[in-house]
């Protein structure tokens, strides 16, 4: 069925596109802060452990909101290690470093997704995608103030 919700083909072509880099940079950064969660030891056990739940948690949450915003648009999500491989702009990281790696390579992580969530904001702009860029907005305010947050624990 044709979709007409005032956004044109294109438009929602592009946009979907962007949304796919941010889904695929977001479950990426969320299997990266599983692992640490799982995984850090150290004088600052309990407290990152904790961190990393309460991140890792948000992360997941927000799977669900880009995809159904992508299908919303018309478009398929993402939903393959493959497919988030080839779309994300963040690295797995295939061992265990210590804290303090982790909580570099997690800063890394938000601010790479922040600046995937911004590039997005020029297609969602010219579609009148005002949800697109609701989505959009939120994001870029968890993850700079995620990113904030652990790199204070690293100074």
């Amino acid at each position: 069925m044709q979709i007409d919700i005032g956004i044109a083909d294109a438009d929602r072509k592009e946009i979907a596109e962007g949304l796919s880099r941010l889904l695929a940079d977001t479950f990426t950064l969320y299997l990266k802060t599983h692992n640490f969660h799982w995984n850090v030891t150290g004088p600052q056990f309990n407290t990152l452990h904790t961190m990393f739940m309460t991140q890792y948690t948000e992360l997941w949450n927000a799977l669900d909101v880009l995809a159904e915003r992508i299908r919303a648009l018309g478009h398929f999500a993402p939903g393959s290690y493959h497919q988030y491989g080839e779309l994300s702009s963040i690295k797995e990281e295939p061992g265990v470093p210590n804290a303090q790696d982790m909580l570099r390579q997690l800063v890394e992580g938000h601010e790479a997704v922040a600046r995937t969530a911004r590039s997005v904001f020029p297609a969602a702009e010219k579609g009148n995608d005002e949800s697109t860029i609701d989505v959009l907005t939120q994001r870029l305010q968890i993850h700079e103030k995620t990113a904030w947050m652990l790199r204070s624990m690293l100074a």
